[in-house]
């Protein structure tokens, strides 16, 4: 394959709006940090204007993790306060109607409604598509599975949800990059399969990530990687492009984190620290 692809440089004349409307879904209580995480990433990732639509009990608490973005408070489930309900749709359509890139997912939990809401955004929304965390768990409850994608889409399980979207609780690593690019092609979607040299496929592609390292194994780095990717969709390119470029970036954030930090000692959040850094490295070639 040709190098990575990177991002052009800006224009002296450019503004906020040349760099895309970043929407990122989820968040729930207890579970605030995990769309926050996400939300710095994408401001981090370049994107031009980030907003967060959470619950809006929790909205306050969101807002405070970082000046930069929006928020926007969402309808709640009646019995499970402080947790998205299915009437969201109808705000989150038209906050979506002026996004270039809408991620959903991160600390999102579960419910029938919200499985049901995953469902719909999968099928309908014509925006390119950042899918992670527990909507994946959602979207394989989907009983067409993942056909019928309305635009452009990215999926981001780890190996348990991958297991559980195709449903086979046995799945080898060969087997399951086997699987996504099978998936992937079958359903003109991208697939990141994170882990260790994470996969990423459009089915007809192949990509296995070099950077990264076992530091980057705890809680909140999906997410970060959620925003990062979406960032890069929104500053123009390709869901293929951006998800490898994005696992790139990720992990090289991660890597020059525990060069500073060391690796035991890493959080999530560091990564935000040193995304800057790896965006300005030259880029490397693809394996």
């Amino acid at each position: 394959m040709s190098n990575l692809p990177h991002l052009p440089p800006r224009e002296p004349t450019s503004y906020k709006g040349d760099y895309g409307r970043a929407l990122l879904i989820g968040g729930s209580r207890g579970m605030t940090g995990a769309i926050a995480l996400s939300g710095m990433a994408a401001l981090r990732g370049g994107a031009g204007l980030v907003t967060l639509a959470v619950p809006e009990s929790v909205q306050d608490v969101v807002a405070t993790f970082d000046p930069c973005y929006m928020t926007v408070g969402l309808p709640e489930h009646e019995h499970h306060l402080g947790q998205i309900c299915a009437p969201a749709r109808t705000p989150i359509q038209a906050l979506a109607d002026n996004a270039t890139c809408v991620a959903y997912g991160p600390g999102i939990g579960r419910s029938d409604g919200l499985d049901l809401l995953v469902a719909w955004l999968y099928e309908h929304l014509p925006q390119p598509l950042v899918i992670d965390a527990d909507a994946l768990n959602g979207l394989a409850n989907r009983p067409e599975g993942l056909a019928n994608a309305g635009g452009p889409r990215i999926l981001t399980p780890h190996p348990g949800e991958f297991r559980r979207l195709v449903g086979q609780q046995q799945l080898e690593r060969e087997a399951a990059e086997s699987k996504a690019a099978e998936l992937a092609g079958q359903h003109k979607i991208v697939i990141v399969l994170k882990g260790h040299r994470t996969f990423v496929t459009d089915g007809t592609h192949l990509f296995h990530n070099e950077t990264g390292n076992p530091g980057m194994a705890t809680g909140g780095s999906g997410e970060v990687l959620t925003g990062v990717i979406t960032a890069l969709v929104c500053q123009g390119l390709g869901a293929f492009d951006a998800a490898r470029l994005g696992v790139h970036l990720h992990g090289l954030a991660g890597d020059l984190a525990a060069k500073e930090l060391g690796q035991v000692g890493m959080i999530a959040s560091d990564l935000l620290r040193f995304l800057p850094n790896a965006i300005s490295q030259p880029p490397h070639e693809d394996t």
